[in-house]
This record gives structure tokens, sequence and C-alpha cells, in this order.
């Protein structure tokens, strides 16, 4: 089966912009990707775009042209990223579309999100309690992880000082400062813990993919970096994820480790072949665990791990290198294009002074969004 290739990305800045709406930045990041690919809007045969905020994906077609092209809006929470990915590239893989684009983009308020219970299937005492705020499940689950496998509140700091050093290179993300592991375990404590730099922010921006067939990209001349695999799993019984209001007796294999196994089988590598990688952090302790559930370590090495610099840009598994979630921020829709436009960066040599040494050849990305469900990338050149 003929691989799939990304020929072309664009990347809105993340960060705060009052004067543009969710849709202008998706505009802009879809106009970057066209003019990268070389393409003009006409050629796109399929889109696939999500929102959680800033309206329907599919109304950048008022702005792009109206060309009549199929577009499909979809929404995963902070998965849509990666779904309206796996969407685009499994419709260039069934031949239906010769061009796709996935697409996201967002612009949220201040706060935690703080969804309905009853509209995610959760009892409404779930909501009532507070716990369908994010932070609170996240500090839970961090603190059993935590007490399980030996990991220190140092290390979640660490993290964090990781993200937001890598984000200060980076002049699309929206933290640029760097700040110490002290200052981060000293902040402000927002859910014990996890203070208030250990978490992302909601923010704005937006992000655009164009696929194709490995032939079509050969024929254009283009360089493409290819999806080596796409796999996005939902939870099974025990596994336990963003609102569950219980444990199972047994604990299962948690979502993200069903999608990274089916995607490491697909592409028919391993985690030690990985050069560099995007992990979900929408807090520390998200990126300590997703290290684990993901197949890089094992669960409590993360500690050893984080310790020595394995994960920074400079290391044998840089993680984030564009300052992830917790310096970019998250846009809910664009989040994790925002993680393939950084790994095809990086695959192309491209990053600057974030630049992965030793010219990397596979990368990775992943996303988990609530309530369970999780994507999985593998890309290579």
């Amino acid at each position: 089966m003929s691989r799939v290739a990304i020929v072309g990305m664009g990347l809105h800045p993340f960060g705060k912009f009052p004067e543009k709406s969710a849709l202008d930045m998706g505009v802009e990041a879809t106009r970057l990707a066209l003019k990268d690919a070389g393409l003009d809007w006409r050629d796109i045969n399929i889109g696939f775009g999500g929102s959680r905020d800033g309206g329907y994906a599919m109304a950048a077609v008022n702005e792009l042209g109206l060309t009549g092209l199929p577009f499909v809006n979809l929404y995963t929470g902070c998965a849509t990223g990666g779904s309206s990915l796996f969407a685009a590239a499994n419709a260039v893989r069934a031949g239906t579309a010769k061009y796709a684009l996935a697409l996201g983009f967002d612009k949220h308020e201040r706060g935690a999100f703080s969804p309905n219970a009853r509209n995610n299937g959760v009892p409404s005492w779930f909501s009532e309690t507070g716990l369908m705020v994010t932070t609170q499940f996240f500090a839970l689950k961090i603190q059993r992880y935590m007490h399980e496998h030996g990991i220190s509140k140092q290390t979640l700091a660490q993290v964090a000082e990781k993200a937001f050093y890598n984000g200060s290179l980076n002049s699309n993300a929206w933290r640029r400062d760097p700040v110490s592991a002290d200052y981060i375990a000293q902040s402000t404590m927002v859910s014990d813990p996890l203070t208030k730099f250990m978490f992302c922010s909601p923010s704005q921006g937006g992000a655009a993919i164009i696929l194709t067939s490995e032939e079509e990209a050969k024929r254009m001349g283009a360089k493409p970096v290819f999806l080596d695999a796409m796999e996005m799993r939902t939870r099974q019984y025990g596994s336990f994820e963003v609102y569950e209001t219980s444990l199972a007796k047994n604990l299962g294999p948690a979502v993200t480790t069903d999608a990274a196994k089916a995607a490491f089988e697909a592409a028919s590598i391993g985690p030690d072949e990985i050069d560099v990688l995007q992990l979900q952090d929408t807090e520390t302790g998200a990126e300590i665990m997703h290290m684990a559930e993901n197949g890089f370590c094992d669960h409590g090495e993360q500690e050893k791990l984080i310790r020595d610099g394995a994960t920074a840009i400079g290391g044998s598994m840089p993680v984030n290198t564009d300052g992830g979630c917790l310096a970019n921020g998250e846009p809910i829709g664009a989040s994790g294009l925002r993680q393939v436009y950084e790994i095809c960066l990086q695959l192309r040599g491209a990053a600057g002074k974030r630049q992965v040494p030793n010219s990397p050849k596979t990368g990775y990305t992943h996303v988990y969004g609530a309530p369970g469900i999780s994507a999985v990338n593998i890309l290579s050149i």
C-alpha cells in the first residue's frame, strides 16, 4: 500500500490575538500550508477539521474559496488535531482524494476547561463536586502515579523547566521566557501536586497539514515527510482516563498504550528507533506518564531519564522540542497538528536553534483527549 505523504504545512503562532478570530488563524495556517506545498486551494479535494470554541472548521471555505469540496467537521477533545489528520490521511490512502487537508484552530477564554458532565456521559455529581474541571483529574492521577512509581515533585518541575526553555527557542510559542525548576516548584499551588506553571493554558492559534500519496509527492518533486503509521483508539474497560468516576478492581492498559502499540506494529519499528517525540503535556504529569504509556521507558524510569537530560533537545529521547502545550498553550483544535508541524520541521532539518542533532529520520506524535481517546502518528523521511 502506498504511503501517505505530508507535502505542505502551516502554523499560525499560538498565544493571544484579540484582533483575530479563530477562523482567521485557521485560514492563515491553511494559506501557509498551500504555499509550502506549491498548491492552490482549488487543488484540495477534501478537508477535515475541528475546533472547540472557534466555530466550524468548514467555514474556512468562505475565505479560501467556494470550490464545492467536501469538508467534515469533527471534534475529539484534545485529540481533535490527531483525529483530523487520521481522517485526511485515510482519505488519501483510500483514493478518495489526491490532496487532503487537515485543519485545526481555536480561540479559548481564560480559565480551565469545565465541560458539562451529562454531555460527556458522566453523572451530574461529577460536575457538582468540581471533578469535571480537568486540573482536578490530572492532579489526582499524577498523585497516584507518583506514589506507585516513585516520581518526585522536583521531576514535575523539571518537565516544565524544559518546556519553557524549548519555548524560548520557538518564535511561534506563546510562553517564550525560560523559568527555573525551583521557581516553578514554589509557584502557586493549583491542584496538589501541580502548581500553576505545571499546567498548560487554553490559548489561540491555527495549524494546517496537506497530504497526498507517495506517488503524487514524487511527481510533484516534493521532499515529503511520510506517515508510516496513523492509529487512533478509544478506551477499554479498566483504563484510568479523564472523567472516570471509579477505578476497576484490575486496571487495564491505558488508551495511549493501545494506540502506541498499534502504531509501532503498523510502522514495523520499535520505540528505540524514534529520534524525536511529541507527547501530550496538558500538564507536567501527563508528559511523564505518557513517556511510559507510549512505550519509551518503563514506569518509574522517567525520574532518572529526566534528571539526566534524556528528554532535552540534545538528549537521547528529545520530547516536545517546541515547548509542547506547556509553552504554546492549547488551542484544542490546532494542538495535535502543531505537534506534526514540529516533527516535520525537525525531520526537514529546519527547526533552527531547537534542531535535534544528528539529522533525525523518524518522529512520533501523540495526543490524548477526554473522555479517553488517543491518536498516535509515526513519521519518517
